[in-house]
C-alpha cells in the first residue's frame, strides 16, 4: 500500500508541475499579445487619424456637389413633373369613379308626395279640431245675404225672412 500512495503524490506533483508550466506559457503568450496590440496601435493610430480626417474631407465635397442636385430635382418636380401627375391622377380618378344614379327625379317626386300628404293631414286634423271645439251656435247657422243680391229685404244684418223653418 505505501508503493500506491507514494506514486499517487508523484503523479499529482507531475500534474501540478505541468499546469504551472502552461500557465506561465499562457501568461507570457497574453503579454506578447499585448506588446503587439500596443505596437499595431502606434503604427496604426496615425494612419486611422489621416483615414478619418480625409473620409470627412471627402463627405464635405459629396455634400457640397448633391445640395445643387437636389434643389434642381425639386424644382423640376415642382414646376414640370408635378402638375403633370397630379393631372394624370385627376384624369384617372374620373375614369375610376362609377357613373352617378339619377335617382333624383325619383325622389324629388316622393318626398314632394309626401310633403302634400303630410300637408293635407295636418290641415284635415287642424279643422276636425276646430269643428270640435266651436260651440254650436244657432243664428250663426244661416248663411248671411251678400249685399245686393236681395233686393226685397234691403238690409245686410240678417234680419231678413229665412225660406227654411
Amino acid at each position: 500500500m505505501s508503493l500506491r500512495l507514494s506514486n499517487r503524490g508523484k503523479r499529482k506533483a507531475d500534474v501540478r508541475a505541468t499546469l504551472d508550466r502552461a500557465q506561465g506559457t499562457v501568461m507570457n503568450g497574453v503579454d506578447a499579445a499585448r506588446q503587439g496590440a500596443s505596437v499595431a496601435a502606434d503604427r496604426i493610430g496615425p494612419a486611422a487619424r489621416q483615414t478619418r480626417e480625409v473620409t470627412a474631407d471627402r463627405l464635405l465635397a459629396a455634400r457640397a456637389w448633391s445640395a445643387p442636385q437636389l434643389e434642381r430635382a425639386a424644382k423640376y418636380v415642382d414646376d414640370e413633373l408635378g402638375p403633370r401627375v397630379s393631372a394624370l391622377l385627376a384624369d384617372t380618378a374620373q375614369r375610376v369613379e362609377p357613373p352617378e344614379r339619377r335617382r333624383g327625379r325619383v325622389r324629388r317626386v316622393m318626398f314632394t308626395g309626401l310633403a302634400v300628404a303630410a300637408i293635407v293631414g295636418l290641415a284635415g286634423a287642424v279643422m276636425t279640431r276646430r269643428a270640435n271645439t266651436e260651440p254650436f251656435d244657432e243664428s250663426t247657422t244661416e248663411p248671411e245675404p251678400v249685399a245686393g243680391s236681395d233686393s226685397n229685404t234691403g238690409s245686410s244684418t240678417g234680419g231678413g225672412a229665412s225660406a227654411s223653418s
